[in-house]
């Protein structure tokens, strides 16, 4: 059996457990430079607010409705979800952390699973404040399509039995209780069934999971490919989507961003391209790589009138590195080739290509070059240090000087505080 335990409107969620005032209003959290929601409250999702909305379009809802939105927070998310998932470890011998806020759980040899469940359950929420759903099933798609029932069994009463809200077993159902509640499934609520699947099934009759459940997998293979055969098998109770306990490392590490303004001169993207491939060189050595070519990129807005620039360039590099100076030099060669004043740029991004691991080693001569000397240990001090006092604590001067607000920097005018990961940040409570 397999549990998957995902926090319920995740980023929301995060922002309410230090602004317990928030509880109770409608609440979205914003894109980059505050762009459009990418998180919602229920009380949001009543008002109508969709997922992608832009901003400009929903701002109304401030005065009318006391909708609130903030600026993206994701220092914050990315420790609040390690924390949900240090607990959730404990449901089960085996963990798959499938996103910053789900989870799937192998529960081999694990007794009392439900009731384990909802101490699991209680146990976040106490400790960490993040409500959460659970759904159990055999398969991982069920497990999936569990958690999907007891999140709406809690949001929207009488949509399925009170007793599936918050933590849903499938596996203790009777047989004619399971196919009732699958009925009343849409069959788009499947895990692996997108827009265009879905409304191909239901072209063919195929309107909710228990329809899905009952095709023969052979014929679904021939009409609509081995993923969906495999979504089938999993509904019917066989296991096939096996769990990852280690991702597989990424072929491709990008860091891109929208800038808060339009840059125009050198200087200031020559500092966001550093910025961006000192982010993507972290990151290459959390997976032990090394890269062997990075792809540099600037352009200006496709929205907005004006001369149009969109540019890109990849630079070799002599041997595959994870050396953020190597890095970092490399991406300011590549942005100095490409770059041409009189445009109002937008975006900018690096991303390192032909990634290679530790075993692979690329030897020649002159091992008595600098550049050609391991600074592994370097690399891993400099982490070490950022983990402990900071993203940014030490980096290379390329990066400009922190400021209050760079040039370049993110539009975040309605962002909390890192009241986790930053020591300025943490509350003070008083008597």
């Amino acid at each position: 059996m397999y549990a998957l335990v995902d926090g319920n409107n995740f980023y929301a969620s995060c922002e309410r457990v230090f602004r317990p005032s928030l509880h109770g209003r409608p609440l979205i959290v914003l894109s980059n430079n505050d762009g459009c929601a990418i998180a919602r409250s229920n009380e949001a999702k009543e008002l109508g607010v969709k997922m992608g909305a832009p901003w400009f379009q929903i701002r109304h809802l401030g005065d009318s409705a006391g909708l609130v939105a903030l600026s993206a927070n994701f220092p914050l998310y990315g420790d609040m979800s390690d924390r949900m998932m240090s607990i959730a470890a404990g449901l089960g011998p085996t963990q798959e952390i499938y996103s910053i806020d789900e989870s799937f759980i192998g529960l081999q040899g694990v007794r009392n699973v439900t009731r384990r469940a909802w101490a699991i359950r209680a146990r976040i929420l106490k400790w960490i404040g993040i409500p959460c759903g659970i759904g159990i099933g055999a398969t991982k798609t069920l497990a999936k399509l569990a958690n999907h029932i007891a999140k709406s069994a809690e949001r929207k009463p009488g949509s399925y039995p009170a007793k599936l809200a918050q933590v849903c077993n499938l596996t203790e159902l009777a047989p004619d209780e399971l196919q009732r509640i699958l009925l009343v499934t849409p069959v788009t609520d499947v895990w692996g069934v997108g827009r265009r699947i879905g409304a191909s099934l239901m072209e063919q009759g195929v309107s909710n999971v228990e329809d899905l459940r009952r095709l023969d997998a052979a014929m679904v293979r021939m009409r609509w490919g081995v993923v969906l055969e495999r979504t089938v098998r999993e509904l019917q109770g066989q296991s096939c989507i096996t769990l990852d306990d280690a991702p597989a490392p990424k072929q491709m590490i990008a860091c891109t961003r929208s800038f808060g303004k339009t840059v125009t001169d050198l200087p200031p993207l020559l500092e966001a391209v550093s910025e961006f491939a000192t982010r993507a060189a972290e990151k290459l050595r959390k997976q032990d790589g090394r890269a062997g070519q990075i792809q540099v990129f600037a352009h200006t807005s496709p929205h907005r009138p004006g001369p149009r620039f969109s540019r890109s360039i990849i630079v070799p590099l002599v041997r595959p590195t994870a050396d953020t100076r190597q890095l970092v030099q490399a991406a300011c060669r590549g942005i100095e080739r490409i770059y041409v004043p009189g445009f109002d740029l937008i975006k900018a991004g690096v991303i390192l290509m032909d990634l290679i691991g530790p075993e692979v080693q690329q030897c020649e001569l002159g091992f008595d070059e600098p550049e050609a000397r391991d600074h592994t240990r370097l690399m891993s001090a400099l982490d070490a240090v950022n983990a402990r006092f900071g993203k940014g604590s030490i980096h290379v001067a390329a990066t400009g000087q922190e400021r209050p607000a760079r040039e370049w920097g993110m539009k975040q005018e309605r962002r909390t505080p890192h009241y986790t990961t930053c020591i300025d940040d943490i509350p003070i409570a008083r008597a």
